[in-house]
């Protein structure tokens, strides 16, 4: 093995490098998710405000359909971060066999997607089949970067994961505002969230771009496992995305109009909380797959997403008028008391979000079927019990906390018994 490799792996191997290491990369991370959440909310509400009503609602629908592929491409970003973290000595195998299985993933889904155009055209009510392409387009880089940003992330590189994060908000903001300002369509706002989703590919490309030496190889790396665990971990990461999205499908369905839209306006808080405090899964995931004192990374995790979550709630408590501004304006005044307790859900979300990566981290199979269980919970008692915003926010925050309730114990108990074991 040559002496960069060796570096490297020695690298991979003690992952913490002292608090101050630990410290700056949670602050980079933290800061470079922020840019790029800005630069998508930005361009989204942009898009919104020049290309009109209903190109909106078609670039929309298509947004949304690649949010449901995109689980593809975070299944193998926590299947290269978990192994890379669990094994270092295999990382140049495990480098090797995750690119490859992210190439085939991403030209499949893309040639899934070119194929199925016609229907994706017709479902979403596109009326143009070159948007309904674009989609294939958006695939391909976007499933690359999930396996590149595992990579970095497992070796905990978090300079370079963090210039990714950037590349995945700000070229979007800046390539989709110049073509929608000369064409505004929803092809041309589409175009340009598929161009940029080759800013972070490109740069993968470049920091992975020297070779890892062969050094040690085991049968569970192999192509195999590797696109077992992938899939697993897609169907777990998707069975969360729509726990946390069904409750607007399910409002419009069994809400009126104007109450789903107070309980949408209400949501814009859930998912302005939850999201804050995504960095803390991106740093402390590598941690709970290692053997070295998981259950800690994990209670100190949730202490930290706890807490923020936890101000967030009391500031929307205190501040309920100023957080309205935020989800819409005086128009949704009627949902202005609940507020606080939509911050509630965001924080049980973002707390859920770190469990199921605690899931992830030690292979639970059986936590990961609760997950489905509790969506076919908040399916079923929001279509029998609900009529109003507050009965909907009641059912969809009930089942989280008991979720989250069953899978605290059982994530401390099974990390814990794993790094025994091991």
């Amino acid at each position: 093995m040559s002496t960069r490799a060796r570096d490297r792996s020695h690298e991979v191997a003690d992952p913490r490098r002292g608090p101050r290491g630990l410290l700056a990369g949670s602050g980079q991370i933290a800061v470079a998710m922020m840019l790029m959440n800005i630069a998508t909310y930005g361009f989204t509400m942009t898009a919104a405000r020049i290309i009109g009503p209903v190109p909106y609602g078609a670039f929309f629908a298509l947004m949304n359909l690649v949010m449901i592929v995109s689980v593809v491409m975070l299944g193998l970003q926590a299947t290269a971060a978990r192994r890379i973290s669990a094994d270092p000595a295999h990382v140049g195998q495990i480098e090797r066999e995750i690119l490859r299985v992210a190439s085939r993933a991403s030209l499949l889904l893309g040639v899934v997607l070119l194929l199925g155009a016609p229907l994706v055209n017709q479902l979403l009510d596109l009326d143009s089949m070159p948007t309904a392409m674009l989609a294939a387009v958006a695939a391909v880089p976007m499933t690359m970067t999930g396996a590149q940003m595992g990579i970095l992330q497992g070796e905990r590189r978090w300079r370079e994961l963090a210039i990714m994060y950037v590349l995945s908000g700000v070229p979007r903001l800046v390539i989709g505002l110049a073509l929608i300002l000369w064409r505004p369509t929803e092809f041309v706002a589409f175009l340009g969230v598929a161009l940029g989703y080759y800013a972070p590919f490109l740069y993968g490309l470049v920091v992975l771009r020297h070779g890892r030496e062969s050094g040690d190889t085991h049968d569970r790396h192999g192509l195999l496992p590797v696109v077992k665990e992938a899939v697993l971990n897609s169907q777990a990461l998707f069975a969360y995305l729509a726990l946390t999205n069904i409750d607007m499908l399910v409002g419009r369905s069994v809400l009126d109009s104007h109450d789903s839209g107070l309980y949408a306006a209400g949501l814009i808080v859930s998912r302005a909380v939850m999201f804050l405090p995504q960095f803390v899964v991106v740093i402390a995931f590598p941690s709970m797959s290692t053997s070295r004192n998981p259950a800690r990374a994990l209670a100190g995790s949730l202490l930290v997403v706890g807490g923020l979550g936890g101000a967030c709630v009391l500031a929307t408590a205190m501040f309920p008028d100023l957080v309205l501004v935020f989800a819409g304006g005086k128009e949704y005044d009627e949902v202005s008391a609940l507020l606080w307790v939509f911050a509630v859900l965001g924080t049980t979300m973002s707390l859920l979000q770190l469990l199921v990566y605690s899931v992830l981290a030690r292979q639970g199979t059986v936590s990961m079927a609760l997950v489905w269980v509790a969506l076919g919970a908040v399916v079923a008692m929001a279509t029998t019990m609900v009529s109003t915003v507050g009965d909907l926010l009641a059912v969809v925050l009930s089942v989280d906390l008991v979720l989250l309730a069953v899978l605290l114990p059982i994530s401390f108990v099974k990390l814990r018994q794993r790094s025994t074991v091991q």
